[in-house]
């Protein structure tokens, strides 16, 4: 069906893929522990929106360019590794500023910003165009007629199971928020936390090789 083999396998694989812990799933608990879970589902839509990006070049071959071009994998590399040092800087600058106004309440971010950065966040991340392009072609039928558009209907199945994975997140990340958000020693240390994996991911990203 769609020239897709073993689908069953995929969504298993897809599933167990997404629940491993990364940069989008650390942003969903930021967000949703720090403004609830209207906040972490604007994070995970962004997210999903970022996915969606990869899977589109990866179907029409785009990302093959970023597979053999150690320039291009570098220069978005880069940019992908700025902005996550960038996330880090404002998640500590901002429970410095918490800690100096002694407020039990952390100054709300707007929904907008929240989605746009989780955006940017899987999007300025080339590793996540080069697993779509190493993972998602092995359960496509090399007889199938029209490639892309199976590529397409699997990588809408991977990012749907990892929507839904995240507003699981969202959701007990939110509910354990209520509990320690009167804390705010807590949630000043869960902010540094925060900002130090973040920080991890960036330096991570920025040596990473092209393989």
């Amino acid at each position: 069906m769609f020239g897709i083999n073993e689908l069953w396998l995929f969504v298993v694989s897809g599933i167990v893929l997404n629940i491993l812990p990364g940069p989008d799933s650390l942003y969903v608990i930021g967000r949703s522990a720090s403004q609830g879970f209207r906040a972490g589902s604007a994070a995970a839509f962004g997210i999903g929106s970022g996915t969606i990006v990869h899977i589109l070049l990866a179907a029409f071959g785009l990302s093959a360019i970023l597979a053999t071009s150690a320039m291009a994998f570098s220069i978005i590399k880069i940019v992908g590794a700025i902005y996550l040092l960038y996330m880090a800087f404002t998640i500590l600058i901002g429970s410095d500023e918490s800690k100096a106004v002694n407020s039990n309440q952390p100054q709300a971010v707007p929904l907008g910003k929240i989605y746009y950065q989780g955006f940017l966040t899987n999007a300025l991340n080339p590793k996540v165009a080069i697993f779509f392009l190493a993972f998602v072609p092995q359960f496509i039928d090399p007889a199938a007629t029209n490639k892309a558009f199976s590529f397409i209907v699997l990588g809408v199945i991977f990012n749907i199971n990892g929507m839904i994975w995240c507003h699981f997140l969202a959701w007990t990340s939110s509910m354990a928020s209520v509990k320690i958000s009167q804390n705010t020693t807590m949630v000043r240390w869960l902010n540094r936390t925060a900002a130090g994996l973040f920080g991890y991911f960036g330096v991570k990203l920025a040596f990473s090789e092209l393989s």
